[in-house]
């Protein structure tokens, strides 16, 4: 299968002074699809801008014409199903069917107490996780949904006239355990991975790589207890989170070299961050725009 290649754009922008400018020329570069981060506030960026997930890409979408839209990653950690399911199916709507939901536990971060609720374990992150993915495959593919579970419960939620993507718009869920790959297995059309996040202040891209190995081949075991076909899912790989680093963007020969390891690892989908200044994220723009139009031709 071929590669696709796709970026994320962090909402740190106004959109009238350059986000705008930037969702277009994601457009125009030919990517296959640009995300979004779903998060109240986020690391390095707690004290600048940093708009919300859904109106940004709402924004988007009438910004482009072809480009998929999506979140990389939204999480229960303030959001509910019933609630989320709404925004979503518009966003589907004035997209023209071209949204991806990214999709994923939580963390630790920010997000976790924005609230004001004390941060969840980890085992009670995929507690929840287990009740969110269900009941928003639910509400995204019924007309009318009631449920009560331990975490979130719908009342004769309505949702007419669904998605227009059919029976919803795809769902790619980021997972590395058992439990969330049991839940990728079953509701994914994509399965998404930062690699392992143990190796990256100091392993070895080559530890990396047999890391995300490791990672696919219980994507495998999931599936086939679920009694599907590993090939079915989408594999996207979050760059910038593997002891790489940066590195892969610095040229278009060191992006072919990392993505063509990770083609072969069974990978479909690279996603690379858009350049910002002075950040974890810092890369020149030509040729960070050289690799999304030369790079990926030469991977065939």
């Amino acid at each position: 299968m071929s590669l696709r290649l796709s970026t994320v754009i962090l909402p740190v922008d106004r959109w009238h002074e350059g986000g705008h400018a930037k969702w277009q020329r994601a457009e125009e570069l030919g990517f296959h699809a640009a995300y979004t981060y779903d998060h109240l506030s986020w690391r390095s960026f707690r004290d600048g801008p940093w708009f919300g997930a859904l109106p940004t890409l709402t924004a988007a979408a009438t910004a482009t014409d072809r480009l998929r839209l999506g979140t990389l990653v939204t999480s229960p950690n303030f959001r509910h199903p019933v609630t989320l399911a709404k925004e979503l199916i518009s966003l589907d709507d004035i997209s023209g069917g071209r949204v991806t939901l990214g999709i994923g536990a939580g963390g630790n971060g920010f997000d976790a107490t924005a609230l004001g609720q004390e941060a969840w374990t980890p085992k009670e992150r995929a507690d929840r996780f287990g009740e969110f993915v269900p009941l928003l495959d639910r509400l995204l593919t019924e007309g009318a949904v009631s449920q009560k579970g331990d975490f979130y419960t719908a009342e004769e939620a309505r949702n007419l006239p669904g998605c227009v993507q059919r029976p919803r718009l795809p769902f790619a869920v980021a997972a590395t355990g058992p439990r969330g790959l049991k839940l990728a297995a079953k509701y994914g059309q994509a399965w998404v991975t930062t690699g392992d996040p143990k190796l990256y202040e100091e392993g070895t891209p080559e530890q990396s790589v047999e890391a995300l190995r490791g990672q696919i081949e219980r994507l495998g075991k999931a599936c086939a207890e679920a009694d599907r076909d590993v090939a079915d899912l989408d594999k996207i790989l979050l760059h910038g989170f593997t002891p790489d680093r940066n590195r892969p963007l610095e040229s278009v020969d060191a992006f072919i070299d990392f993505a063509g390891r990770h083609q072969e690892l069974g990978f479909t989908e690279i996603v690379i961050h858009w350049p910002i200044s002075d950040s974890d994220f810092a890369a020149d723009q030509a040729v960070f725009e050289r690799i999304t139009t030369d790079g990926l031709a030469q991977l065939g």
